[in-house]
């Protein structure tokens, strides 16, 4: 009887944390999801970019939000201005661009995919090019200036823009949570 009532309570308390493992699962995919899955994976090798770096922007810009538009006027997923999108549009080739395309997951991951590597390939590190994704490459090249920075390290600290800082700050914060849930 004793090894009976053992064995259930076993058994209730795997099962207790299986559904919490369950429920902690879904909660992870709810709020740090992969969603596009095969376009962020896609291009983020096309563009030699870490999956998760690409899934913390585009959740930091629009929480996967494709329909998404800024108080600026950036629009889809990684939130793409639609200067920033004829310029790269031509840049990498994509023929019959529209601004409406900003839209598409396909073109808006693409387009945000290469931009993100250009800026990477400019300043030589995430955080410079993540401000300057938020910024604009002027006001980041600007601040090294006035930094006298002679590595392309921005100082975190030093940026003028609050709302950049942060957004640094909450990508990296994203980057570490992507890496820590999908090992």
């Amino acid at each position: 009887m004793r090894n009976r009532k053992f064995k259930l309570l076993i058994i209730f308390a795997a099962v207790i944390l299986a559904a919490a493992g369950c429920i902690r699962y879904s909660l992870y995919n709810v709020l740090f999801p992969k969603k596009y899955s095969d376009i962020v994976e896609k291009y983020a090798a096309v563009y030699c970019l870490d999956d998760h770096f690409v899934y913390s922007v585009i959740k930091a810009e629009s929480n996967f939000n494709a329909d998404a538009v800024s108080h600026k006027g950036a629009k889809g997923l990684m939130q793409i201005t639609d200067s920033t999108g004829r310029w790269a549009a031509e840049m990498i080739g994509i023929e019959g661009y529209e601004d409406s395309m900003l839209f598409d997951p396909d073109t808006n991951i693409k387009i945000g995919c290469w931009y993100l590597n250009r800026l990477i390939e400019q300043y030589g590190n995430r955080d410079t090019a993540v401000a300057a994704y938020n910024a604009g490459s002027g006001n980041v090249s600007r601040w090294l200036d006035q930094m006298g920075s002679t590595s392309n390290e921005l100082i975190k600290e030093l940026i003028p823009y609050e709302e950049t800082r942060n957004h640094v700050d909450k990508i990296n914060l994203y980057l570490k949570i992507y890496n820590m849930l999908y090992k």
